[in-house]
């Protein structure tokens, strides 16, 4: 194992595990009701196309397969932990009428389509419009801009703090935490073992929340260059231009998360800080399970998962 390198192995939480993301192979380990641990790995898809390597573009597209690999594990995870509740009389005769398989993608579906609208809606139609509404007191564009992002930057930690007291949400931020320290284990070379694996930090610059964050402090930039003479015309337009966004904010990810000096760490800084809300400290379990998620993904040729 190569000392202090910084690997381009991912994860994340789910429901009783962590799901790991190598340059090959993507594992996912679950905690099922028995205690015992459920392994499953894939293949990963080829990423040789242009849009997945190119600066800025390979951000837009690496994110959205991000998102669907992660909910499908979300899912999935939550089958193996025994969190499927028993269906209903109406559950059953649509099972009957459409078919088993068939009804559960189309309410993972549902389920997908309802959370990114429930997103949109909170990040960002409700800050503009709230902004709007005193935006006549602000005649600076860059003002109204950076008065919007404060109000989006305090609903989201509103929102974590919030979830964060519900008791199956803190157990997925503590295989989160999990997940950081396993990583933090492989990349300082030691071996992943849970006394190692244990003293690491439960902080990772490389992290989800981290980007969320860099997204919306990116996103009050690049809109601060649109009117708000039509707030309906801004909320089009912000919905328009999140790829770009998206593009830029994993650019500054990848940055943060290959380089370490004083810049780096000034930019990574507040998402660390917001990893506090997002990530607990686990126990011994909750890191069994992420490190028998992580040992199927490490290559066997040493230094191909340089980030």
């Amino acid at each position: 194992m190569k000392k202090n390198h910084k690997t381009s192995i991912g994860g994340q939480a789910v429901i009783e595990g962590v799901m790991m993301r190598g340059p090959a192979l993507s594992a996912l380990a679950v905690r099922t009701p028995g205690g015992d641990i459920s392994l499953e790995q894939w293949e990963n898809p080829p990423t040789t196309a242009w849009y997945r390597k190119a600066p800025f573009i390979r951000g837009i597209f690496n994110f959205g397969s991000s998102l669907s690999l992660g909910y499908k594990c979300l899912m999935r995870s939550a089958t193996i932990a025994g969190f499927e509740e028993e269906s209903s009389k109406f559950d059953q005769w649509l099972e009957k009428k459409i078919g088993k398989s068939r009804l559960s993608a189309a309410a993972q579906i549902f389920s997908l389509i309802v959370g990114i609208a429930l997103a949109i809606g909170l990040f960002t139609v409700l800050p503009t419009v709230l902004v709007g509404f005193v935006s006549g007191f602000f005649e600076s564009n860059i003002l109204r801009s950076a008065i919007e992002g404060a109000v989006r930057i305090a609903i989201l930690v509103l929102y974590m703090v919030a979830v964060s007291y519900i008791p199956d949400i803190r157990r997925v931020f503590s295989y989160h935490g999990a997940e950081h320290k396993t990583i933090a284990c492989y990349e300082s070379g030691e071996a992943l073992t849970v006394d190692n694996v244990r003293t690491k930090s439960r902080f990772h610059p490389r992290c989800g929340t981290s980007f969320l964050l860099i997204v919306m402090v990116i996103s009050i930039l690049v809109f601060s260059f649109i009117s708000w003479e039509n707030v309906f015309t801004r909320v089009f337009l912000r919905i328009a231009l999140l790829p770009v966004v998206v593009g830029i904010a994993y650019e500054i990810i990848k940055l943060t998360g290959r380089h370490s000096n004083p810049f780096t760490r000034l930019i990574a800084s507040p998402g660390l800080w917001l990893q506090k809300i997002t990530t607990n400290e686990p126990d011994d379990a909750q890191i069994e399970v992420a490190i028998a998620s992580m040992q199927p993904v490490i290559p066997q040729e040493q230094g191909s998962d340089e980030w």
